[in-house]
């Protein structure tokens, strides 16, 4: 694999016909094998970093984003990127194991101070698993990959809005982040890793008082049915603005490409689209890879798109 990706004799013509020149070669037993799902909370964590940002006025130039995969809070860390193992292990001792107690298992991308031997005997003396994640993974590297795209906007906001260096708002990003209604678990991470929605200016009463009180407007209005098999009813769809399939279902779909970006890397670059979604909560943004979103969805590269002047 190496040979045919860095070598003098190959020197890497891309992703696609690396692909096809090496894929007679070898074999594989299955597809890639999904993660298992994790059984309790910040049991099984993922981590990733963010690096090249600006240096902030505390000197800061990276974020350490450390995340449950279970229920996707997560912790928004400010470092630089010259710290040393040692540091990152202080730093990971005391906001991650001295909150949330030793995890089981780390998901981590292939950074050097991540793969160091020191940082590796820490987590087996803890009894930590740790997994290196495949590049592109969807279980592995699209989780964290998400949630750092979600940071940078949040951020990019914050410095547009109030100005200031980015790392003051980083706790409150992190507020925000932990706040906010997460599609792939239909909560917001603080909901489902404490059980109960946080106090905030906007839910400022008690819980349990707020939700008494919908409880008993809405039943005002409403009475309980009995329906049974072969009942007619009348299904009230706003066919304009959504889209189903057969089975009544909702169906999401690309809208439109936003943006365009291009993730540098040492070797090569990976060009990314900016993607708005008919999601069910309204409008929706992720980025993708151009050449697979491309061969899906051909059709919407046909207008012109605005290229973002910042490459991560």
């Amino acid at each position: 694999m190496d040979e045919a990706h860095t070598s003098r004799y190959s020197i890497h013509p891309g992703v696609n016909k690396m692909y096809y020149d090496v894929r007679d070669l070898y074999w594989w037993p299955g597809l890639l094998q999904q993660l298992e799902i994790p059984k309790w909370k910040w049991e099984k964590i993922a981590i990733d970093l963010v690096k090249k940002l600006p240096k902030s006025s505390s000197g800061y130039d990276a974020i350490w984003v450390i995340m449950d995969r279970l229920t996707k809070s997560a912790h928004f860390l400010p470092i630089r990127e010259d710290y040393k193992t040692e540091k990152l292990a202080r730093i990971y001792i005391n906001e991650i194991v001295a909150r949330h107690g030793v995890p089981v298992s780390i998901i981590s991308d292939r950074d050097g101070r991540f793969m160091s031997h020191l940082y590796q005997a820490l987590q087996e003396a803890l009894g930590t698993r740790l997994d290196i994640s495949t590049t592109y993974h969807p279980q592995t590297d699209g989780q964290s990959k998400r949630t750092i795209q979600t940071l940078e906007d949040m951020l990019r906001a914050c410095v547009m809005d109030f100005g200031g260096s980015w790392d003051t708002h980083l706790p409150l990003v992190e507020f925000s982040y932990n706040n906010s209604y997460h599609t792939s678990i239909k909560y917001a991470p603080f909901d489902a890793l404490y059980g109960r929605k946080c106090r905030s200016p906007v839910i400022w009463t008690e819980v349990g008082e707020t939700r008494s009180r919908q409880k008993s407007y809405a039943d005002k209005r409403r009475k309980p049915l009995d329906i049974k098999v072969g009942d007619r009813v009348l299904l009230k769809v706003p066919l304009d603005e959504i889209e189903i399939d057969e089975n009544i279902c909702f169906v999401e779909e690309p809208i439109k490409i936003v943006e365009r970006d291009v993730k540098k890397l040492k070797r090569r670059r990976i060009p990314l689209v900016k993607v708005r979604w008919n999601s069910q909560q309204g409008e929706e943004y992720t980025w993708e890879h151009e050449d697979q979103f491309r061969m899906k969805y051909l059709h919407l590269f046909s207008e012109p798109v605005i290229s973002s002047s910042a490459a991560t």
